[in-house]
Parts: structure tokens; sequence; C-alpha cells
């Protein structure tokens, strides 16, 4: 009799408690329907890209790697490729994209760095990487402007940390890293018949209202737009780094030579199709930073070797030079005039060199606080308070400007010091790994962190656009991935 008291006791509070969890989601429920109805009513690109990517990156919670299919396939592919055929939805796609990276950066923070070992097998890289993120937040909460001011910022900032964090912390196995290795190098060929498109489809199109700065558009699936302008530069960046790998995939004998004189055309092309200038000092910085070792060993090879690339870079700038109206003389002037002396830019009156000088005498002994510690994110982008307070100075220009204007001194040398602890952990890997692979990879790796410094004084992009920052953080993220595998193989501590 006891029993059945006892039995019919638990069967009621296990009935009780079923109907509370029902409740609980009904009214769950009812929320969400009136929440996402708000969303809907708004009319809101951004408001309802919000929505749904919270309801797909709830379906997706428990397949993170689906997460990053769909960031790396969306913003590698889709998003820079958009502009120029579907111009009203380039800017929607473009927020899902960003809201798909902070919802796997979460996943990686609640999900993955929760686990001791692998907090233990970190990268100091990474570390710094996260007290950035903490000190750009705490520095923009002290030095509160707005709400708009801040979130756009940080969006420009952080958008695809997530892959970098997720790399890092979750558990991703050897497969999935494989197939994301091949998806890059998919995209670096893929750019050759993009960039073709674009020069044939929309150049002749462009030229007629914007001159010789509609060249720009052949950025492959990198990001261009109507009005000329294009991620060409980043393109070149990229297919550059993938050269490197290929280059490095060679050294170790993972790669044959009739597979790499193959490969290497798809990746050349586009860069004298793109007419990017900087490639005569990306290419030459890349070829050293690989074969630098070489110097010391086998230093006639060594010179050989670069001299044919610094001819070939020279033999590319002036092809470039020599496809416009005006004299070559005359474009070399404008050139160095634009990036090393005093003539502003584009349309604003600083340039890549002066933005840094400008910034040096307005905080420097004037405001020694936003000196060291900036004016918080967002400040010095288009519509921020203090790029008003210097209106067509384009104080904003590059990434280093950028950060020197909102998170100072201290907050630049955050961010290099993730490039340099990077470099450390890649040095550690090459020395130490009997994998090829590794040692292949890594040596890239190292390659990739120069060409990235290289970006910061020349372009905002590795801030503000996706498809580079994707590159940049998946690099960086890869190398975590490596340096923890490692670590654990070997038994050792970070």
């Amino acid at each position: 009799m006891y029993k059945q008291n006892l039995v019919y006791k638990v069967n009621a509070s296990t009935g009780l408690g079923n109907q509370k969890i029902f409740y609980i989601i009904v009214f769950a429920s009812v929320l969400m329907a009136m929440l996402f109805g708000l969303f809907a009513v708004t009319a809101s690109p951004i408001i309802i890209s919000f929505a749904i990517a919270l309801i797909a990156g709830s379906i997706l919670l428990a397949r993170p790697d689906w997460i990053v299919w769909l960031t790396l396939l969306l913003g590698l592919l889709v998003v820079g490729t958009l502009p120029l055929h579907f111009d009203f939805i380039a800017s929607k796609a473009a927020w899902g994209v960003s809201l798909l990276g902070f919802f796997l950066m979460l996943i990686a923070f609640f999900g993955g760095a929760t686990s001791p070992i692998r907090l233990k097998n970190t990268p100091a890289f990474i570390w710094v990487a996260l007290g950035f993120l903490v000190y750009a937040l705490l520095n923009s909460f002290i030095q509160w402007h707005s709400p708009g001011e801040f979130l756009v910022g940080f969006k420009r900032y952080f958008q695809m940390w997530g892959l970098l964090f997720a790399l890092c912390w979750l558990t991703f196995d050897e497969q999935n890293i494989h197939r994301w290795r091949v998806l890059f190098l998919i995209t670096g060929l893929l750019q050759l018949p993009f960039a073709l498109y674009e020069l044939i489809v929309f150049v002749p199109q462009l030229k007629s209202t914007w001159g010789g700065a509609a060249v720009d558009v052949v950025a492959g699936t990198f990001g261009a737009s109507m009005d000329g302008g294009g991620a060409s530069g980043e393109m070149a960046l990229f297919l550059i780094i993938t050269l490197a790998f290929l280059l490095t995939w060679r050294m170790e004998k993972l790669l044959s030579v009739a597979h790499l004189t193959l490969l290497i055309p798809f990746l050349l092309v586009p860069l004298i199709l793109g007419e990017t200038k900087s490639v005569v000092i990306m290419l030459p910085l890349m070829f050293f930073m690989l074969y630098r070792h070489e110097m010391f060993i086998r230093f006639h090879y060594w010179l050989m070797g670069f001299v044919l690339v610094i001819f070939l870079s020279v033999a590319t700038g002036y092809y470039y030079l020599s496809l416009s109206d005006r004299s070559i003389d005359t474009q070399l002037e404008d050139t160095i005039d634009y990036n090393l002396k005093e003539r502003g830019y584009g349309g604003v009156y600083l340039n890549r060199t002066t933005v840094i000088t400008f910034w040096f005498r307005q905080q420097g002994a004037h405001d020694p606080v936003s000196f060291m510690f900036g004016n918080g994110l967002g400040s010095s982008n288009a519509s921020g308070h203090i790029a008003k307070r210097y209106p067509g100075s384009g104080i904003g220009l590059t990434a280093a400007s950028t950060l020197l204007w909102e998170m100072g001194l201290l907050g630049f040398g955050l961010f290099i010091a993730i490039l340099v602890f990077a470099w450390r952990c890649a040095l550690r890997l090459q020395r130490e790994s009997t994998v090829p692979l590794v040692r292949a990879d890594v040596r890239a790796i190292q390659a990739s962190l120069a060409l990235f410094v290289f970006l910061i004084f020349y372009r905002v992009s590795l801030l503000e656009l996706p498809s580079i920052q994707i590159v940049f953080a998946t690099i960086l993220g890869y190398l975590a991935w490596l340096y923890r595998r490692h670590v654990e193989l070997v038994g050792g501590g970070s």
C-alpha cells in the first residue's frame, strides 16, 4: 500500500513537472511569436536579418561546423559578388554573415572555452586577441558616445572573429580542417573566372563614368560595386597567400611540380587583370618570408630567385602603368605623392603616410589620454564623432590610423602583438613538428602574417571587409588548431 502511494505521488509529481514544462514551452513560443512579429512589422533589414540569423543559429547550435561552412561559403564566394548583380540585398546578406560570425563566437565562448584542457593548450596569441576584444569593449564603454557608433564599430572589428575562437576552442576533426583548406584553394582558383567576367562585363560599363578607377571592380569574389570601387587589393593579397601555401607544399614535397605549374597561372593572372599596384610589394614580401632561410644556406639560389621575383614585380608594375594614357614618369610621381608625400589619397585630404603623422600631431601633445587610449569603437568611422571633427580628412583611411584614433597607442600595440605572438607560435611549430603538412602550412602562415602587417598600413579592410576578415581570422584560427593538436600529441603544455 505504501509503495502504491509512493508510485502515485511520483507519477503525479512527474505529471505536474511535464505540465510545467509544457506551459513554459507554450509561453516561450507565444513570446517568440510576438517578438518576431514585431521584428517583421519594423521592415528594418537589419532587424529582420538578425531575427533570421537568430533562428538559423538556434537550429545550428549543435552543429558549429555547419555555421563555419555557411560563414566561409557566403563570406568568401557570395557576399562580395552581390553588389554587382543584386545591390538591393547585398547589405542584408552581409549582415546575415556577420551575425553568424557573432553566433559562432558565442558558441566558442560558452561551449569550447569552458574546457580546462582546451584553455590550457590555448596559444598565447589567442589570449592577446581576447585581451584586445575586452580592452576594446571596456575602453569604448568608459568613453561612451552613442549606441549607434559603438555597435557599428564593434561589428566592423569583430564580425568574423568567431572563426578565430571557434577553430581554437571547439572540436573540429582533421577531416573538417582538410575540407576547409580545400575550400580556400578552390576560392583562390575561382578568382580567375570571376575577375575575367568583371573585366569583360563591368569595366567597359564603368570606364565611361569613373575612368581608370573602374578597373578596381576586378576584385573576384572579394567585393566590388557599381560605383567603380572594389577590393582588388584584398583579392591580390588572398591570391598571394594561396600561392604561398602552394609553394610551401611543394617545398615539403606534398605537391608535384606538374600540379604546381598547372595551378600557378590561376593565381597570377588575376593579379594582372586587377592592376593592383601593391602587388609589386606584396609578392616580393611573400617570397622573402618563405625563402629567407635559403639566404644563409644557398645564397646564390636565393639571390637568383629573389632577382627573378623582383623582375616579375617590376614588369607587372610597368605593365599596369603602360595601360594609362599618361606617361610612366608622371604616374610614378603621382603614386609617390599620394602614398609618401603630402597629396591626399582619392578624395580626402590625407594619404597612407600623412594619416599617421596627422594623428600624432592632433593627439600626441594636445590629448595624451586619447593618444594612449583612443576615442572608442566607431569614432573614426564616417559617421563617428571624431571623423566629424575632421571632415574630408580621411582619418580612417587605413587600419593603422583607425586603430590609433579609436583604440589609441595601447590598442594598436595589442593588435600588433596578436601577429607577433602568432609568429612566435608558428616558429615553434616549424621547429618542433615532424609532420610535413604542418611544417609547410606554418611557413605559409608566417608569410601571411607579414602580409597582414602590410595590409594594416595599406587599407582599412582588415577592420571592416568581411571577406578579408574571414581570411585573417581563419588563418589565425587554423594556426591555433595546429598548435593545440601539436601540444596534445606531444603531451606538453602551452
